[in-house]
């Protein structure tokens, strides 16, 4: 599948810039650094929804990742096979303008101004496709395959980062929603050290707030428990639980 770029209405190039002017500036003294430098990196801006070609081109220079389209959610098989040959797979269709607030499935702008920048920073794209790899190795296993998503959604959808001392957003679920920007760095959620086996053990909702967010010292701290992430895998694969996954 291509994104099929001159089939975007000037409907669709208003809302991109609306909903990028608006989380822009509301991310802007929230989400960490590397999310605006890569932003700069790869162009992005509110003036025209991005294309995938000439953003593959600054991202190849950058890291080595490239962006492919898809029409929609993928499998755990395809999703983990794009990511582990350096590929993120990103939804072309924009939500409407009655849509602005609420969707129940990511659409470009999750996946693109929510994801893509921080393809930009190398330690953080070597922990994605180190992922991707356990989850190849663990594909017939449905509760690994349960387990290293509580890892992904706890750290590339909701992860948040300390930078000179303050709490700072890195997670894509969190950058591209107003309302989860506000509420996961104030005092109402719980903010906990980044903790693999905590991370594994916590059960997590798609249609509400997270109660709890694990917080990362530097996107090397990802890389470097890749290791750990597998071993404590396995640790509980041993244990089998014959529960339902939750």
């Amino acid at each position: 599948m291509n994104q099929v770029y001159e089939n975007y209405t000037p409907e669709d190039q208003e809302v991109w810039g609306i909903l990028f002017n608006r989380q822009f500036k509301n991310i802007d003294l929230s989400a960490t650094k590397e999310f605006s430098q890569g932003a700069a990196k790869i162009k992005f801006t509110p003036e025209a929804i991005p294309n995938f070609e000439e953003t593959n081109k600054y991202l190849k220079e950058l890291t080595g990742w490239q962006v492919t389209a898809v029409p929609g959610i993928v499998d755990d098989d395809k999703f983990f096979e794009l990511l582990s040959n350096r590929i993120f797979p990103a939804t072309t269709w924009l939500r409407t303008r009655e849509q602005l607030d609420y969707l129940e499935e990511p659409d470009m702008f999750h996946d693109v101004f929510g994801h893509i920048p921080l393809l930009a920073n190398q330690p953080f794209v070597d922990f994605l496709q180190g992922l991707a790899k356990i989850g190849l190795k663990y594909l017939d296993n449905p509760w690994a395959i349960h387990l290293l998503s509580r890892i992904y959604w706890f750290t590339i959808e909701f992860g948040l980062i300390r930078e000179n001392g303050e709490l700072k957003i890195y997670g894509a679920g969190i950058i591209s929603s107003p309302g989860e920007t506000k509420f996961s760095l104030s005092n109402e959620p719980e903010h906990l050290a980044y903790d693999i086996e905590a991370i594994i053990d916590s059960s997590y909702k798609k249609d509400s707030f997270q109660t709890k967010y694990f917080i990362i010292e530097n996107y090397e701290e990802l890389y470097s428990s890749l290791p750990l992430i597998e071993q404590i895998i396995e640790d509980r694969l041993k244990e089998q639980p014959v529960s339902k996954v939750k």
